[in-house]
């Protein structure tokens, strides 16, 4: 849905500057703003932003191009729903494309599935607060904690124990039997017609970021349905997909963003209880363990998760192989609520209080802390076959620590732990790390959030002379058809430059301007990051002009140099095998080498 000009437009109307500041800490220097690099790790500024060009680049890590590379970056996140964002953020409304036959009727289907999945909410809820089938479905609520202000907030409801009652009604509506078999909502009979897939069971309607019934969760509340699931929830749909969905996320974020840190439960009845008790900033995965796409999608709203399972041995497992998933996302803190009295939050609350859950909140664990005691639990550490096991699984959980005073104090930590000796711990963790990466670098936490290296590029005269040549193409396009005439494009140094200066070359010849760096995008990231490096090194003294006439002579001459070793070999091999052409290939030698001579 978004075009070129579309894509121009909000660039034109983003002050990059502005837009990275909220990320990074910039200072003005010269023409240019200057601050330490978000995706690698350093403690002299080398990003540059260059607001007049509209574009940013690092020395250190070689990153560059537009404002929406950096969100698309920084964010991880696609580059057009960088756009997109930044669209948003500027109050720019997105086009809408002409769209085929095909795709007008798969948006009207996907519609008509979002319109039925909001219909069997209302018919839900209906069925639990203003009908005789929803008594006992209120009963079980109320002896939950929760209240009619909490059954409204989450439009809580109630299927009926009965084999159609959904689905008999919504066919009646006109309803086709296809989409509520396509939304879950009822399966067919092996003899023909429908029967509801939900039954006898307390309906939580599960919404998608934007507030919008994506699927349900269903849960039993009589002894005698015990053999049946304790929860059932709507399969996969276009709608509803797992792995991306956070149950609660359409309430929680504002309260995320507000609170600093998001609160993860098990499930979505933990959910409710917890938001019931006046902790908002709540949110649960849906059946699923914990996913890189939920993690990434709730740091956008805080730079913290405190995650609170159950406390048997499933719940603490699930939270482990969380935090495992959650620490990749190297920017993110983590630390575990602990339940006491084998409680889970639901319980918890119900028995002892909101404000009482509030005080274990904020007693929760930092991640390392967690994980070291998680790893010794059940094990018999006066055994020296244990403490070797134990060492064995903390010494990866201590190498993962980038920040060096963090890593010291928790070697000591698990020292004291294990009971061994805190010199031994660490001699084993320097010579393991050093087998695998190398020695340690001393890294704060604000400066591990990405895994770009910083790295050399190799670098000679040829290729700086490329780079003025670039930037003089950039400000006077008219140069190119100079250089081209002295420098076949074809025949450029480096390969990333000559790319460039084709790709340029192809857009003047269409009569496009150049405008943005990530016009060259197609050409991969080596050529954005280039052309954005060559447009925000510092000026010499000399004038652009005068500069960009001392770089072409010097690359012409690089090419005569190629030219004449080529045109030798040829003479060399047509001399020894007495074929014509060989008093030619001299003369050209010698026209090649007094122009050598002149520059």
């Amino acid at each position: 849905m978004i075009s070129r000009e579309f894509v121009d437009k909000v660039r034109a109307s983003a002050d990059i500057v502005k837009v990275i500041s909220g990320y990074v800490s910039l200072k003005k220097r010269g023409d240019r703003y200057w601050g330490c690099c978000p995706f690698h790790n350093e403690k002299t500024p080398s990003f540059s932003v260059k607001p007049d060009d509209g574009f940013f680049y690092c020395f250190g890590c070689h990153a560059g191009g537009n404002v929406f590379k950096f969100i698309s970056m920084y964010e991880n996140i696609p580059y057009y729903d960088a756009v997109a964002r930044v669209a948003e953020d500027l109050n720019i409304p997105l086009p809408r494309r002409e769209q085929t036959p095909e795709q007008i009727a798969r948006e009207k289907h996907i519609e008509d599935m979002r319109q039925v999945n909001k219909l069997a909410g209302t018919f839900f809820h209906n069925c639990l607060t203003m009908t005789v089938y929803g008594k006992k479905g209120l009963a079980y609520f109320h002896q939950r904690g929760i209240d009619e202000e909490t059954i409204k907030e989450f439009s809580l409801g109630f299927a009926p124990d009965a084999w159609d009652k959904l689905s008999s009604a919504f066919l009646q509506r006109g309803i086709s039997p296809e989409i509520l078999v396509e939304c879950d909502l009822a399966r067919q009979r092996q003899r023909g017609g429908l029967f509801d897939r939900f039954r006898n069971r307390v309906m939580i309607p599960i919404r998608d970021d934007r507030g919008r019934v994506v699927g349900f969760g269903g849960r039993i509340i009589e002894s005698s349905q015990q053999e049946q699931a304790k929860y059932l929830n709507s399969r996969e749909t276009v709608l509803f997909n797992k792995r991306q969905l956070l149950f609660g996320l359409d309430k929680a974020y504002r309260h995320i963003e507000k609170a600093g840190f998001a609160l993860v439960v098990e499930g979505y009845m933990d959910v409710i209880s917890v938001y019931a008790a006046g902790i908002r900033n709540v949110v649960a995965s849906l059946g699923t363990a914990f996913t890189r796409e939920q993690c990434k999608k709730l740091l956008r709203y805080a730079p913290e998760i405190y995650f609170c399972y159950d406390s048997d041995e499933a719940g603490q497992n699930a939270i482990f192989r969380a935090i495992e998933v959650a620490r990749e996302m190297e920017n993110a803190v983590i630390k575990v609520v602990q339940m006491p009295d084998g409680k889970d939050p639901d319980e918890f609350i119900r028995k002892h209080g909101a404000e009482e859950f509030q005080k274990v909140i904020q007693g929760a664990l930092p991640m390392v802390e967690f994980q070291l005691q998680y790893i010794v639990r059940d094990m018999d550490l006066n055994s020296l076959e244990s403490r070797l096991q134990a060492m064995a699984r903390i010494l990866p959980v201590l190498s993962g620590l980038k920040n060096m005073a963090q890593r010291n104090a928790y070697v000591a930590r698990a020292a004291q732990i294990l009971g061994v000796a805190e010199n031994e711990l660490m001699n084993e963790l320097n010579r393991q790390h050093r087998g695998r990466y190398g020695s340690y670098q001393s890294q704060s936490q604000e400066q591990v959030r990405a895994a770009r290296p910083a790295r050399r590029q190799a670098d000679d005269a040829c290729r700086r002379a490329g780079r003025v040549v670039l930037r003089a193409v950039w400000q006077e396009p008219v140069v190119l058809e100079h250089f081209a005439g002295m420098v076949p494009l074809d025949a450029v140094p480096d390969q990333v430059q000559g790319s460039v200066l084709r790709h340029m070359k192809e857009m003047l010849d269409r009569g496009e301007e150049f405008t943005d760096v990530m016009q060259f995008g197609s050409l991969g990231e080596q050529a954005v990051e280039e052309l954005s490096r060559a447009l925000v090194e510092e000026q010499s003294q000399q004038d652009l002009m005068g500069l960009y006439e001392d770089c072409a002579r010097l690359l012409r001459k690089h090419y005569l140099h190629s030219q004449f070793e080529l045109h030798r070999l040829r003479a060399d091999r047509l001399s020894r095998e007495g074929q014509k052409g060989y008093i030619e290939e001299l003369a050209l030698l010698q026209k090649i080498k007094n122009e050598m001579d002149e520059l």
